[in-house]
C-alpha cells in the first residue's frame, strides 16, 4: 500500500522517520511545497520523498498531521477519498497559547472526518509525543504502546499491521465514539501516558 503524509511538522516528520527506519516508502507534503522539505528528504532518503499535498493525498493510506486551525485549508479542494484510509493524527489544540478548540460537544475525529469525505478514518499517532513516535519503540526492552480506533474493521486492521511493522504494540480501542474520546488531547486519559508492553 502506498503511503502519503500531509503535514511535515513534529508528528508528520516523526511518522516519516519511523517509516524510513523500517524501510517503508512514503511521500510527505506541506503547505509550502516540496522544495521546503529538501533537508528532511535528504535525511530520510531513499525512503521518503517530497510531493505536493495533492500527490500525498492520492496514496492508499494517508496520515494527516496539521495544526488544527489550518486543517480546513490544507484539505480543501481534494477529491473524494473514495474509501481510502486516512489516519487522523491531529489534536484540537495548538501553540503558542495551547487553548483547546471549540468542538461544540463533538469529538475532534468526528470534526476531522467531515473534512475528508469518503475516507475510512482511523485515529492514531496523536497521543504520543513526536520524539516517541520517531524513536526506537523497543528502547525500553518491550514495545511502546500505540493506541488506535476507527469505525471500519478492515482499515483498522491495516493500520494495526503498519503499527506492528514500525515496532509498536498496537492496541485497538474500538470505535471512534470510544477510542477517539480516550485518545483525544486534551481531555482524554491516554495521551499523558507512555506505556510499554512486555512479553
Amino acid at each position: 500500500m502506498t503511503i502519503g503524509i500531509i503535514g511535515a511538522g513534529n508528528i508528520g516528520s516523526a511518522f516519516a522517520r519511523a517509516l524510513a527506519r523500517n524501510g517503508i516508502a512514503a511521500t510527505i507534503s506541506n503547505s509550502r511545497g516540496p522544495d521546503t522539505l529538501q533537508d528532511l528528504t535528504e535525511e530520510l532518503s531513499p525512503h521518503i520523498t517530497a510531493g505536493t499535498i495533492e500527490e500525498a493525498a492520492k496514496a492508499g493510506l494517508v496520515l494527516v498531521a496539521v495544526p488544527w486551525s489550518k486543517l480546513p485549508k490544507a484539505l480543501a479542494g481534494l477529491p473524494n477519498w473514495a474509501g481510502r484510509i486516512v489516519i487522523d493524527a491531529n489534536n484540537p489544540i495548538e501553540g503558542p497559547l495551547f487553548k483547546p478548540a471549540e468542538l461544540n460537544g463533538r469529538l475532534s475525529t468526528e470534526v476531522f472526518a467531515g473534512l475528508v469525505p469518503g475516507a475510512r478514518v482511523v485515529k492514531a499517532f496523536n497521543h504520543l509525543q513526536a520524539h516517541l513516535v520517531s524513536a526506537d519503540p523497543r528502547a525500553e526492552g518491550g514495545s511502546r504502546v500505540l493506541f488506535y480506533s476507527g469505525d471500519d474493521a478492515q482499515s483498522k486492521a491495516e493500520v494495526g499491521t503498519l503499527i506492528s511493522k514500525l515496532g509498536f504494540a498496537g492496541i485497538d480501542l474500538g470505535p471512534i465514539s470510544i477510542g477517539g474520546k480516550l485518545a483525544q488531547f486534551p481531555g482524554g486519559p491516554l495521551p499523558v501516558l507512555n506505556l510499554v508492553k512486555f512479553g
